[in-house]
């Protein structure tokens, strides 16, 4: 990270972006490996358990994921696959298909949950409250103008 130092912090912020990335990718993995899970299948599980008080449909997880809808369509077939969802169309319009967790998340979630506990209070070490809130208010700001990117470009 040396060489690092003397770049404008627009360059090192969108560099550093893609370095944490990808090295908490690799972790998360080499952590994953062992339940068969990649690491998409397990943000997948992640988001629809702690974002929605539904079962969301595959468009709604798309959005929430940043991913497209056949790009969540695969991981959730790949972990219907697991026994970890269920797809099942919608009861009102069967053009709609829902994404439902079934009780293998919540097993896998509790053998899980302390390593991921570790691996978080890990990665966050030395990191103040106050340094915490300033990153979020910087991401949700990239994250809006990432998707009015999107919306330009479409």
């Amino acid at each position: 990270m040396d060489n690092m130092d003397s770049m404008p912090d627009q360059k090192f912020i969108f560099g550093g972006v893609q370095v944490v990335a990808n090295q908490m990718d690799t972790l998360l993995e080499r952590e994953l490996k062992e339940y068969n899970l990649t690491t998409k299948q397990w943000l997948l599980t992640i988001v629809v358990q702690n974002i929605f008080d539904h079962d969301p449909t595959l468009k709604e997880v798309a959005k929430s994921m940043g991913s497209s809808h056949q790009n969540v369509k695969q991981v959730a077939l790949k972990l219907e696959q697991k026994g970890f969802v269920v797809m099942e169309k919608d009861p009102h319009d069967a053009r709609i298909t829902r994404i439902k967790l079934t009780d293998a998340v919540d097993s896998f979630g509790t053998e899980s949950q302390q390593k991921s506990e570790i691996f978080t209070e890990k990665l966050f070490d030395g990191i103040s409250d106050e340094e915490l809130a300033m990153t979020r208010s910087v991401i949700e700001k990239l994250l809006a103008n990432l998707e009015k990117m999107d919306q330009e470009s479409k």
